[in-house]
């Protein structure tokens, strides 16, 4: 990746975490604040250089899907569909406001970017395999892109999905794992150990890739290769929950929380001398 490139992700990283402290202070209430910090340089990566799609043309149907399984990130989410522009980034403002289209888990609004609705874990790469297959079946040359939680790989469906990915050989399915070692209830491998994660996906028969989560060159070189003939692909992205805010970085307590005034010009402030 050059460096210009290089320069323009980084710069996206940075707007979309303005852009969530924005919204999580804005929006009247707590909100799950550490998850949807930690995928922000994938979904950049990911809307800025990887992804087909037209914003001005969202249900166009050569587009690359985008489904966010773990829907309690939506935050993050919100911020790389404004940025990418399918709606204004004063839509923000919205978020968990009564009668909003910006809810506090995605519901399907393909005029906005949004391709599925998710909020219950464990079921976004089931979503994700049906329209992989489904792509196959009609000879669509599409890609098919799913972020999951390392939580919410404890749930059984995950696996389901995965057995099933794999027998239908669907290399144009890429699921991508944000491992931050944390989920609501505290540290990952004190309540479920998946550990090695990427190892369990190998033995199913998925290509198996891992990158710092962080690392905007890791994370393109990663998602912009060919994947292997006959087989779905899995990154695993090892990330920090709450990255780039000091006080929420691997903090359980922020896994859902309420950003006050002066907690969001502390953040702020950080970010920007960061």
């Amino acid at each position: 990746m050059d460096q210009e490139r290089l320069d323009k992700l980084k710069r996206l990283s940075l707007e979309m975490r303005r852009s969530i402290l924005l919204m999580a202070r804005d929006c009247g209430g707590s909100t799950r604040l550490g998850g949807g910090l930690s995928e922000v340089d994938i979904l950049a990566v990911l809307y800025g250089a990887v992804l087909k799609f037209d914003p001005a043309d969202p249900e166009r149907p050569e587009r690359d899907r985008f489904i966010l399984s773990k829907g309690h990130g939506v935050l993050g989410y919100y911020a790389a569909l404004a940025e990418a522009g399918f709606f204004p980034k004063s839509l923000l403002a919205e978020y968990q406001r009564n009668e909003t289209d910006l809810g506090a888990h995605p519901v399907r609004q393909p005029r906005l970017g949004i391709e599925s609705t998710n909020g219950s874990l464990g079921q976004g790469l089931s979503y994700g395999l049906g329209l992989a297959l489904g792509a196959k079946m009609k000879g669509l040359g599409h890609r098919v892109f799913v972020l999951l939680g390392n939580g919410e790989c404890d749930e059984g469906s995950v696996w389901e999905a995965v057995m099933a990915a794999a027998q239908f050989k669907l290399d144009n399915l890429t699921a991508i794992v944000d491992d931050n070692g944390q989920q609501s209830d505290g540290p990952s491998p004190e309540i479920i150990d998946l550990s090695p994660l990427a190892g369990k996906f190998q033995s199913f028969g998925w290509q198996t890739l891992e990158a710092d989560g962080h690392d905007h060159a890791a994370l393109f070189e990663a998602l912009s290769g060919p994947p292997a003939p006959g087989r779905p692909r899995v990154l695993v992205a090892r990330t920090v929950k709450g990255k780039g805010v000091s006080f929420m970085e691997n903090k359980p307590e922020w896994h859902h929380n309420r950003l006050t005034a002066n907690l969001y010009e502390q953040a702020l402030s950080e970010l920007e001398g960061a």
